[in-house]
């Protein structure tokens, strides 16, 4: 191949499409509390929905669904009366769970240092003077 070919292809570059596709599972905060509720073992779609505080049983769903669907847990029926499904994360879901510790844990030692910064943003937006358009 020649330069008047044209560039050849890089065989290690990804395409940054495919990447938001991934980075769309570790952005989305339902994702994430589900992967972190399931690092313990395998739980019951109850359990989970109790222990994602604020996660309407629909979301909770759509959540699950989405990651069946990625690869990231496993979904099994139970054949006992009555039936029930267990979730539990697959391989690649521990990866990602350990990739995103880090991360949950920053949220949590910083929660309160957010909430204060908010406030003393909103209070200051409440008395400065308005802009003009």
């Amino acid at each position: 191949m020649t330069a008047a070919d044209g560039p050849s292809p890089m065989p290690h570059r990804q395409d940054p499409c495919r990447t938001s596709d991934v980075l769309g599972i570790v952005g989305d905060k339902w994702s994430l509390l589900v992967v972190r509720n399931l690092s313990q073992g395998p739980r019951r779609f109850t359990e989970l929905k109790r222990a994602t505080t604020g996660i309407s049983q629909r979301m909770l769903t759509v959540t699950l669904r989405g990651l069946e669907r990625d690869g990231i847990l496993t979904r099994t029926v139970h054949n006992v009366m009555p039936p029930h499904v267990s979730y539990a994360l697959t391989p690649m879901g521990m990866t990602l769970r350990e990739a995103t510790a880090p991360l949950l844990e920053w949220s949590l030692s910083n929660l309160d240092g957010i909430h204060a910064a908010r406030d003393a943003y909103d209070s200051r937006a409440e008395t400065a003077p308005p802009t003009p358009s």
